[in-house]
């Protein structure tokens, strides 16, 4: 069967691409449609044209396998002039989603139609690029700015209903009849003299023309979010070339937009981003004939901030969970935190009432241990403590039943020990959620020296199930994003030592284009945390602010001082402190420049990566910058802390890690002397 065939409907030539999975805008079949565009002109008995397609999806994007070849003909922009030229109407008839080219096509068509389940959407900003097939020229056309900008420069796909709702959607059509619908449409419309054309569509930008000042103000109002990103700026002024300029000046402008960004490090990051999450899914030793194991039925130990987290990713994607607590009021409150979080989420709109309940439905709060008998995965999130831990373990291998999964959620803890308390090694892995569990997208999947291919891979096929990102780590301590982190926090320490001021090193991290800093970090997170009073000796800078009171956000003041908003400001009693440790230790506080705070934050940070990819803890160099991407806000545009390095130069790294006193990773020497990379 070709990828894209024709066949008569009375009158109506209909169109069905068949290029699985997802449908994607390869050459063939840009060919294939050109093709059925001059079938249907050469042909007097035809009508109208619905361009549809087979499978699960409508076209869902260009073939991003093709970028950075050369191009081979028909281009997108060809295909979709071609389509909006034609004399004869032509109706896009969209389900699964209609994405980047797909919308561009559909943008070509004369009518759109769609399932209420169909979404739309521009998101290639979020490859570092824009709509290269008339899609920036073609949506402020249709919509108006006001709606159109932010589809294209922040790259969220919108439900067929808002699609109609704006006008991007005509007709929505029945979820299991769009075929007919999409043929009775065309046979409809075709009786007109006229058709819509989206290029000679003025109505609409004419109306942008009167607020001259509207782009200004949306740059200013999104400020924060499209600070040092190349692509969103692009995509705005290929809007108000629209807006300015007419179609075919416009879509020149366009051209040269997306030329420029495709050869931007920004973009080969962001490529590099969207390959290594489909690479971290892959496991090099286990084969496709591995059988999984079932996982009906959940269980977790603990209703903490964390154990509640983890529950709702089960509960959300449908799966019931046995949530168990040694006490009726800690179960009672995680429980009421569970129902507070989805209420929250359905307070702005995300979820329904009945989502919400048929959630909670699936819950089932227990304070009896032998409950969890029954449950396909076990996941226990207790105190981060090795004899807990271990006692946990025995317990759960004499009631979870036989097969059943062992999952520990530590996130430093030696899983090999862990699993040492059970009989079924085989049987223990970790998963390491990140907090808030139920938000953050990273899961790293920790495999034990006896962890079983089958469990394994259940829990990676899982993982997407809760819509996580999971990325396969080795056992050491810390694993591979907490060991990394650690390497960044001494040397923070070290530098406030020397005279860099804590609010400066997080100010070059921010700058960078993290989150937040460490100390930053630290404050959010409690400064108490492992720290007791009766122990405590005033031995370091940290443990003199707890004495003082200092810990945190929580108490006002930590590193920062913060005001009722919590908004903070610089500390003059940390800077005294600090100075206090600095004249102890004999040395001289000294001028510290934001270039050696931030080579010495990350560089370590990529020497340490080095060393666990010798150590073969993570796969690939690109599963590392998963890590750091989903876990820690790594920013995406610098593709992660390996790619990162890569673009920097290696050899200028292992330099400077000579020069600031560390053992450069013989990995990283070895490609650096070599002129290699990473990825």
């Amino acid at each position: 069967m070709s990828i894209v065939s024709t066949r008569k409907e009375g009158d109506i030539l209909v169109v069905s691409a068949n290029n699985p999975p997802v449908n994607a805008l390869g050459q063939a079949v840009r060919a294939g449609l050109a093709d059925a565009i001059k079938a249907a002109a050469a042909d007097d008995s035809i009508k109208a044209i619905v361009i549809r397609c087979d499978g699960r999806t409508f076209f869902a994007g260009a073939d991003i396998t093709e970028f950075g070849k050369p191009p081979v003909g028909p281009g997108l922009p060809s295909v979709c002039d071609a389509i909006e030229a034609s004399a004869k109407p032509a109706v896009a008839a969209i389900h699964g989603t209609a994405l980047g080219g797909g919308l561009e096509v559909a943008l070509g068509c004369h009518y759109r139609i769609a399932v209420p389940s169909a979404k739309l959407g521009l998101p290639e900003v979020k490859l570092g690029i824009l709509p290269g097939a008339g899609g920036t020229q073609r949506l402020p056309r249709v919509v108006g700015v006001k709606d159109a900008l932010p589809m294209i420069v922040f790259g969220d796909p919108i439900p067929a209903k808002k699609a109609e709702a704006i006008g991007l959607v005509d007709r929505i059509a029945g979820e299991q009849s769009l075929e007919t619908d999409a043929i009775a449409f065309a046979r409809e419309i075709a009786k007109n003299s006229t058709h819509p054309v989206s290029r000679d569509r003025t109505d609409k930008v004419d109306e942008a023309k009167k607020d001259p000042a509207f782009f200004e103000r949306f740059r200013q109002e999104n400020a924060r979010k499209l600070r040092g990103l190349e692509a969103p700026v692009a995509c705005i002024e290929a809007v108000q070339a629209a807006v300015n300029l007419p179609y075919e000046e416009g879509a020149k402008k366009e051209r040269e937009l997306i030329m420029k960004l495709m050869g931007s490090t920004q973009s080969k990051a962001l490529r590099h981003v969207f390959f290594a999450e489909r690479a971290a899914a892959k496991i090099d030793d286990i084969g496709a004939d591995t059988q999984t194991l079932p996982v009906k039925k959940v269980a977790v130990l603990g209703a903490g901030t964390m154990g509640g987290g983890i529950t709702m990713n089960f509960l959300s994607a449908g799966i019931p969970v046995t949530i168990l607590e040694r006490e009726q009021a800690a179960l009672d409150r995680g429980v009421a935190i569970i129902r507070k979080n989805y209420e929250a989420t359905a307070k702005k709109g995300r979820l329904t009432t009945e989502q919400v309940e048929k959630a909670m439905s699936l819950l089932t709060p227990t304070l009896d241990f032998n409950a969890l008998g029954e449950a396909d995965l076990i996941i226990e999130a207790v105190f981060e403590n090795m004899e807990i831990k271990k006692e946990v373990f025995a317990r759960l291998d004499g009631v979870a039943k036989p097969g059943a999964i062992l999952a520990s959620n530590t996130s430093y803890l030696n899983l090999d020990e862990i699993a040492s308390a059970t009989k079924r090694p085989e049987s223990v892995i970790g998963l390491h959620f990140f907090s808030p569990a139920n938000v953050m997208k990273l899961l790293e999947v920790v495999r034990g020296a006896k962890t079983a291919p089958a469990v394994l891979k259940t829990c990676m096929e899982l993982a997407r199930k809760i819509n996580k990102v999971a990325v396969v780590s080795g056992v050491c301590f810390g694993f591979i994003g907490n060991r990394m982190l650690s390497q960044r926090q001494q040397e923070a320490n070290k530098l406030v030592l020397e005279g860099a001021k804590p609010w400066d090193i997080d100010r070059v991290l921010t700058s960078f284009g993290m989150p937040m800093g460490p100390f930053q970090m630290s404050d959010l997170a409690g400064l108490d945390i492992g720290w007791s009073a009766e122990t405590s000796k005033s031995s370091t800078i940290r443990e003199v602010l707890c004495e003082r009171g200092r810990r945190g956000q929580k108490t006002g003041k930590g590193f920062y001082d913060y005001d009722e908003n919590r908004k903070a400001s610089p500390s003059p009693e940390v800077e005294e402190i600090i100075a206090e440790f600095i004249a102890k230790s004999g040395s001289n506080q000294r001028p510290v420049s934001d270039e050696e705070i931030l080579e010495r934050l990350l560089y370590p940070m990529v020497n340490e990566g080095a060393k666990i990819l010798d150590e073969k803890i993570a796969q690939r160099a690109s599963d590392i910058d998963i890590v750091w991407l989903n876990g820690y806000g790594w920013p995406a545009y610098t593709g992660g802390p390996m790619f990162w390095a890569d673009t920097v130069g290696l050899d200028k790294i292992a330099e400077s890690l000579a020069k600031h006193g560390f053992a450069v990773a013989p990995l990283l020497k070895a490609k650096a002397e070599q002129g290699g990379k990473f990825n």
